[in-house]
């Protein structure tokens, strides 16, 4: 039988704005990671040297204002994006971001650098899940993992690059204003990227239209019957959850302790600043893998050993005394952190319905990203009280035991999709 040529070419037309359309959308998520790397290696030492905090847990209130404004964010934004749209959510994100190096730049107080988080916490909340959910509207079913995986290879790798940048840039001019400039041209980038990418309504409509059942119940659900599925009801999701919270902790603790941990035994700024961004960078690199990886071998090993792998990574961290091993160390825990993250969100995307897929997606990330709030301020009361070394080693068991609860009570969801 012969193909209608004119079919045919209309076919090639819309696969090749597909293309385009995930290219830009990684691109885009590019510079969103690259807002928070900015500050990944310069805010925890800012706060010592030039606001004077004494105390590691208020040195850390920055990120635990940036992690509960995200976590906050994340909840809301998918529901927001269901009523008006994918990019015009994207695009708010951008608009808000642009206040944050500005608000940087001429704080005369350490509150004012919270206040910037707390938007930057926005930012990301708008931005970043916008571009989870635009890749995973435009992906075929036994494809999320390897679009969640491209997403997140992108913005951590905008984390791992300007962690690096600007600890260049403060080691060479001054930790602020110079390393915050670079915050303003991403942001203009990012709405430029942003007015050009298309809205994925239409696709998010067709996989409604293709998962309609005669059980309604099923896939409409109330905001609230999504948070307890998402939260504790249903224990493949809830899982989900836990695991992504226990991960997020470890990074909001990395975050805060890691540039104080790493000078405190000798190293320069310079030298921190590269193995701050050595674990992001792998964090970034190794998820191009993982999350075609969980397409192929199924979410759980992956999700169950890579919580493990970042126990591990954290107590060889504090094990070692050498640059090269310190080095070994960030890139393991950026392996493990790279197993899960994709990983979690294309099994949320197994498991949820299209109807309520971005509502449950926005939960997990509620969760999820309530852990760097809930590792900064844990991290900051035990190193206050113990030490640094202590506080990271304490915050190392939540992935271990989250890793035993993922083994004994996950199950494995890509077989939902086969189905």
């Amino acid at each position: 039988m012969l193909i209608d040529p004119v079919f045919l070419a209309a076919l090639n037309a819309s696969l090749s704005r597909i293309q385009d359309q995930f290219i830009l959308l990684v691109v885009t998520n590019l510079f969103v990671g690259s807002m928070v790397g900015i500050e990944r290696t310069v805010l925890p030492l800012l706060g010592e040297e030039q606001f004077g905090l004494a105390s590691t847990s208020a040195a850390l209130s920055f990120i635990i204002s940036f992690g509960f404004s995200k976590a906050i964010v994340n909840y809301f934004a998918g529901q927001i994006a269901d009523k008006f749209g994918r990019k015009r959510v994207l695009l708010l994100g951008w608009v808000v971001g642009l206040f944050v190096p500005i608000l940087t730049i001429f704080a005369h107080a350490w509150w004012v650098i919270v206040f910037a988080n707390i938007l930057l916490g926005i930012n990301q909340g708008l931005t970043w899940s916008m571009t989870v959910n635009m890749k995973i509207d435009i992906s075929k079913a036994n494809q999320r993992g390897t679009a969640v995986g491209l997403n997140e290879f992108a913005g951590y790798s905008g984390v791992a690059i300007m962690a690096a940048v600007s600890g260049y840039v403060a080691s060479s001019y001054s930790l602020r204003p110079e390393p915050f400039y670079l915050g303003i041209g991403i942001v203009i980038i990012g709405i430029l990227l942003s007015l050009i990418v298309r809205d994925t309504g239409q696709h998010l409509k067709i996989q409604i239209r293709d998962n309609a059942t005669k059980n309604e119940s099923i896939n409409n659900l109330s905001s609230k019957e999504v948070f307890n599925l998402t939260t504790w009801k249903d224990k493949n999701l809830s899982s989900i959850s836990f695991s992504g919270l226990a991960t997020n902790l470890k990074d909001g603790m990395a975050w805060g302790l890691f540039p104080l941990y790493f000078t405190t035994v000798g190293l320069s700024v310079s030298q921190t600043g590269t193995i701050v961004a050595v674990y992001p960078a792998a964090w970034g690199f190794f998820q191009l893998f993982t999350g075609v990886l969980s397409d192929k071998v199924g979410r759980k090993k992956l999700i169950t050993y890579g919580m493990w792998t970042q126990a591990f990574a954290l107590w060889f961290i504090l094990f070692v005394n050498s640059f090269s091993l310190w080095i070994l160390g960030a890139i393991l825990l950026g392996l493990g952190t790279a197993m899960v993250y994709p990983t979690l969100q294309a099994a949320i995307g197994d498991v949820a319905s299209p109807n309520w897929r971005a509502s449950s997606m926005g939960v997990y990330r509620f969760w999820r990203d309530s852990g760097y709030a809930f590792g900064a301020l844990i991290a900051g009361i035990i190193a206050d009280l113990l030490g640094v070394t202590w506080a990271i080693e304490i915050v190392a068991l939540l992935p271990f035991l989250a890793g035993v609860y993922s083994r004994m009570r996950l199950d494995e969801t890509l077989k939902t999709v086969a189905k």
